[in-house]
C-alpha cells in the first residue's frame, strides 16, 4: 500500500494495494454502558483512570497477538516511533490526510498531546501479505482525547465517498475512501488502492480515558481486523 508512513515503511508501490468500492464494515452493539465490536467488550470510559506516558508500550499488543489478528505467522516489527510523521504535502488533500495516514502531525498538531508510541508490524521482505500499524496517544485530559476523537469522526466522514491522491517516489496512486461506520468510542473507515487485486485496509479510531487508538490492519480478505485490534488496545488501556 501507498500513503502509510513511509517513515516507518511505507506498504508498498506497486506492492499491494486494494480494489476500489471495498467496503469493510464493522458489527457494532451496544448494550447498558458496554460496547461490543467484533465480539470485543469495552469497559466503560468513567471505569478507566488517567494512564501516563510510561503505561503507553503497554496499550499495544504484541506480534504474537498481531499475528494472530491478522491470520499470520511471520510477521515482525519493522519501526518504532515516539514523533508523529507528516505526509501532507505528498496527498492531493490534505483535509483527508488523517483518513488515508496513521500518527500524522497536522491531524494531531492542536490536540494538546503529550505522548506518542507508534509501531509498525509486517512480514520480511517487500510483499506485505500482512501490514499493521498500531498507535497510542496520550493526552492530559479525558476530554482532550474526546475532542481529538470527536474531530477525527467528523474528518472522516467528510472523506467519506472521496478520491485522493499521494505522491510516492515520484509515481501516483489512487485511493477512495469508503463510508465511515461508527458507534460510541469507535470509528471505522476501509480504504482501497486502484487496481491492486484486492489487497485491502481497515483503519480504526478509539478512545479511552486520556487516551487515543488507532489501527490499520491491511491485507487480503480484510474484514474487522483493524477493529479488533484499536478494541484489544483499549482493553490494555483499561487495564
Amino acid at each position: 500500500m501507498v500513503g502509510h508512513n513511509s517513515a516507518v515503511t511505507s506498504i508498498g508501490t506497486a506492492i499491494r494495494g486494494c480494489t476500489l468500492g471495498v467496503v469493510v464494515a464493522a458489527s457494532v452493539l451496544v448494550s447498558g454502558c458496554v460496547s461490543t465490536v467484533s465480539g470485543t467488550a469495552l469497559r466503560a470510559q468513567h471505569d478507566v483512570p488517567s494512564l501516563t506516558a510510561a503505561k503507553l508500550d503497554g496499550v499495544l499488543l504484541s506480534v504474537s497477538e498481531l499475528n494472530d489478528i491478522m491470520g499470520a505467522t511471520k510477521m515482525d516489527v519493522t519501526s518504532k516511533l515516539q514523533e508523529m510523521t507528516d505526509h501532507s504535502e505528498q496527498v492531493s488533500d490534505p483535509a483527508c490526510l488523517g483518513a488515508i495516514y496513521g500518527a500524522e502531525d497536522p491531524v494531531y498538531a492542536h490536540s494538546g498531546w503529550t505522548a506518542m508510541r507508534d509501531q509498525v508490524v509486517r512480514e520480511p521482505g517487500e510483499d506485505n501479505e500482512h501490514w499493521v500499524e498500531q498507535t497510542a496517544v496520550l493526552y492530559p485530559s479525558a476530554d482532550k482525547a474526546q475532542k481529538f476523537f470527536d474531530d477525527s469522526k467528523t474528518s472522516w466522514q467528510k472523506c467519506s465517498g472521496s478520491s485522493v491522491s499521494v505522491d510516492d517516489a515520484g509515481a501516483t496512486y489512487l485511493w477512495q475512501i469508503d463510508n465511515l461506520a461508527s458507534e460510541d468510542t469507535l470509528i471505522i473507515q476501509a480504504t482501497a488502492q486502484a487496481e491492486a487485486n484486492g489487497w485491502a485496509c481497515q483503519h480504526a479510531l478509539s478512545v479511552v480515558s486520556n487516551v487515543t487508538v488507532e489501527a490499520w490492519g491491511c491485507g487480503y480478505s480484510i474484514k474487522d481486523e483493524a477493529a479488533t485490534i484499536a478494541n484489544e488496545m483499549i482493553s490494555n488501556a483499561a487495564k
